[in-house]
């Protein structure tokens, strides 16, 4: 017994110096910056919160009912194959408005002649250790970071892992000239040696001009974390890009609340908006919408055109890998939303004529 007792705590001992060290874990905000964030209604005992009050305890049997959701129709959950990714390089390097789709919630935009890359995940898996976690339906792609053309501005929603990846980031950090992060963000990129001049911290409702287009952080309704003891430490956000002739809005990670409508009569109308739409589950409803919200979010918001962001890499709940896009064009279909739905890796030319879907996952 005593000696079960000595190999639990050194293993106990092992994983909290390997959360403590591991850079992947990234950093915690400084002592400072927690003093400053007090003054916001939104940060409350050491913590940030969501405008509207979020429970996400689970009961007993709520988490009875996932462990068996866990061991069946996992056959459905992800491609019976991988899933190839074809990449056009001309346009990629081209100067005309553009977005390039990669999976998941990464997308590379050019707009105005700039290059603006949103969360980036080039990983094999949203975990902080490789064999640990579910696994990208396609190949990895880190490799395509290096044939990436120079990024201006990098945007990152959240600091969980499908959305700032460690392995990404340091193969970006000197590929990218600026990074614009929510509150507390910035102790990660600080710690992985991105300098302190090259990030921009944004409060919600905070909007900075850069070079001709407006960058505005603006909320969302989830949580954040990295580590064990760090949840909610950071902030949460959606982004509002307005260039010359492009007016974008991706919602981040989140439930569905009133801050789109909120959104929208400050920022509205979009040309396109970038919703969040998979990875659901009635358990876990505050923190991400159910596809029918997505669509009535980017109404909410006055979008013109919408893209279902969220899906097509990896499997992160317990819903089939296509249910978010069958069921978003559906609602889109219902409430007369023009919705496209780009294969992975395709550039969509953000010229005012969007294709509808063409159903590539079939």
């Amino acid at each position: 017994m005593l000696y079960l007792l000595i190999i639990l705590g050194v293993l106990a001992i092992g994983i909290i110096l390997f959360i403590t060290l591991h850079p992947t874990f990234g950093a915690s905000p400084s002592k400072q910056d927690r003093e400053s964030y007090r003054i916001f209604n939104h940060y409350k005992n050491g913590k940030f919160v969501n405008q509207n009050p979020t429970d996400m305890k689970m009961d007993v049997s709520a988490i009875l009912s996932l462990m068996k959701d866990s061991l069946t129709g996992k056959a459905e959950r992800s491609p019976s194959t991988p899933i190839p990714i074809s990449l056009n390089w001309d346009k990629i390097h081209s100067n005309e408005d553009c977005l390039t789709w990669f999976g998941h919630s990464t997308m590379l935009l050019t707009l105005d002649k700039k290059r603006i890359l949103i969360d980036p995940m080039f990983g094999h898996t949203p975990s902080p250790v490789s064999f640990v976690g579910t696994k990208r339906y396609s190949e990895d792609l880190l490799d395509v970071i290096e044939k990436l053309p120079p990024i201006d501005v990098v945007l990152i929603t959240h600091d969980h892992y499908d959305h700032l990846d460690y392995p990404s980031m340091i193969r970006l950090k000197n590929k990218v000239r600026h990074f614009f992060v929510p509150l507390g963000v910035a102790a990660h990129l600080l710690k992985w040696g991105i300098n302190e001049d090259r990030i921009t911290e944004c409060n919600w409702w905070d909007e900075v001009k850069w070079e001709g287009l407006t960058i505005a952080s603006v909320p969302s309704q989830h949580f954040s974390g990295r580590g064990l003891f760090n949840r909610n430490s950071t902030l949460w956000n959606g982004w509002v890009i307005l260039g010359e002739n492009q007016r974008i809005y991706t919602s981040g990670d989140g439930g569905y609340g009133p801050h789109f409508k909120q959104v929208g009569e400050k920022y509205g109308p979009f040309d396109l908006t970038l919703m969040e739409g998979g990875q659901y589950d009635r358990r876990w409803s505050a923190i991400h919408m159910q596809p029918e919200e997505s669509v009535q979010a980017h109404l909410d918001v006055k979008g013109k055109n919408m893209m279902l962001i969220h899906w097509g890499a990896f499997t992160l709940a317990y819903h089939s890998w296509t249910d978010p896009v069958e069921r978003a064009i559906s609602a889109a279909l219902e409430k007369q939303v023009n919705i496209i739905a780009p294969r992975l890796g395709e550039t969509v030319l953000l010229n005012g004529n969007l294709a509808a879907p063409k159903t590539w996952w079939k």
